[in-house]
């Protein structure tokens, strides 16, 4: 051991502790308080989901889905009900896309609201970021609990629609949020984009060059934020969003403050996507699911012709994807997740080489976690 090397000091953040966002631990090696490296050690929150899902019949899986990323149980209903309809060939009426597409952009308005409120705590400021990021996320599982009967854990989307089509109080309850939210945008922005103290703990910090976010293959707002303009929505559109107008923020130099700015960017896109789905959606009666699949036991005696097939969507940490395989039976013979919050952790070594002891949580919290996601 070289002299430098004994100075060397290993420190272990986590399993427990209330900046990992779970149990999730960082092995950390410093020489004095800069960060030499870094090592992210998954596993202690195993949920078996994967396989759990090869036990269980199609539709089964579907409340699983929604404690995969517990904040955003929506999008990964949407991404799931996907793979499932493209495995076995079943159509979606349109009424049902844009309620699918209007949950999922609610979704990344709450995540983004609540995941800058959460990274702010994690630098030690107050707490009044986060308290503004919550009540508006409190507004819009209102929304939730009128459709699916449930504020987290929703449950909702079903194979070739969603299970109930939107109660007569939701629409009214859905543009009285919509009239709000742009206040709510300006507000939080000029909290938070020009504090002092803010933009010196994150400019500059966590910086991840386009070409390493490429080649980690993170994506999501992490990716955005590096300056890179892939959005699933826009590379391989599903749903309706071929027919929506929207724009890709992007950053510039990738650090924690561009991932900051692209996330109050894409809110503000989200919420012009509501827009449009407001004044499109369709009128048609019964529309909210497919004839075919209408009931319960239809969708448990589901059996896919055998083979496989891949379907993603652009949940608010990144790309979430669905693999499955079929042998023609009532349950996937191989079920995979490709879970963005696993994928966006991979480089966060490399994120935090450099850096002081300080500066881990806050780059830890910029890159938008759960721990559902992680260890499925």
């Amino acid at each position: 051991m070289s002299a430098h090397e004994s100075h060397l000091l290993q420190v272990n953040i986590g399993p427990q502790h209330p900046s990992t966002h779970g149990v999730f631990r960082m092995e950390v090696t410093l020489d004095g308080e800069t960060v030499v490296a870094l090592r992210p050690v998954f596993g202690y929150l195993h949920r078996n989901h994967e396989q759990l899902a090869e036990a269980s019949s199609y539709i089964q899986t579907m409340p699983y889905t929604d404690r995969l990323d517990y904040f955003n149980s929506m999008t990964s209903n949407y991404g799931y009900a996907l793979a499932v309809e493209r495995l076995a060939g079943i159509d979606v009426p349109q009424r049902a896309n844009y309620i699918r597409a209007l949950m999922s952009e609610l979704t990344r308005i709450l995540n983004h609201a609540t995941a800058i409120g959460f990274m702010i705590n994690d630098m030690g400021a107050w707490h009044t970021a986060l308290q503004f990021g919550m009540r508006e996320r409190e507004k819009i599982l209102d929304l939730f609990e009128m459709a699916s009967g449930a504020r987290m854990m929703c449950n909702y989307f079903r194979f070739g629609g969603v299970v109930r089509d939107l109660p007569p109080e939701f629409l009214p309850y859905f543009d009285q949020l919509m009239r709000g939210l742009p206040a709510f945008f300006d507000e939080f922005e000029r909290l938070l984009r020009d504090n002092e103290i803010i933009v010196a703990r994150s400019s500059g910090i966590g910086i991840l060059p386009r070409e390493v976010a490429a080649g980690y293959s993170v994506t999501g707002p992490v990716l955005r934020g590096s300056g890179i303009p892939y959005d699933i929505r826009r590379a391989e559109p599903y749903g309706i969003y071929g027919e929506l107008a929207f724009d890709i923020p992007v950053g510039s130099v990738g650090d924690v403050y561009d991932r900051t700015l692209v996330r109050f960017a894409e809110m503000r896109q989200s919420y012009r996507m509501l827009q449009q789905i407001r004044e499109r959606l369709p009128d048609t009666i019964g529309g909210h699911i497919n004839p075919a699949m209408a009931n319960f036991g239809k969708q448990k005696a589901l059996r896919p012709p055998a083979g496989e097939a891949y379907a993603r969507v652009e949940s608010p940490k990144g790309e979430l994807g669905f693999y499955l395989v079929s042998d023609g039976s009532t349950r996937p013979y191989r079920y995979k997740v490709r879970a963005p919050s696993f994928i966006n952790l991979t480089p966060l070594g490399a994120m935090c080489r450099g850096h002081l002891l300080a500066d881990v949580v806050v780059i830890l919290g910029s890159i938008d976690i759960v721990m559902g996601e992680v260890d499925r």
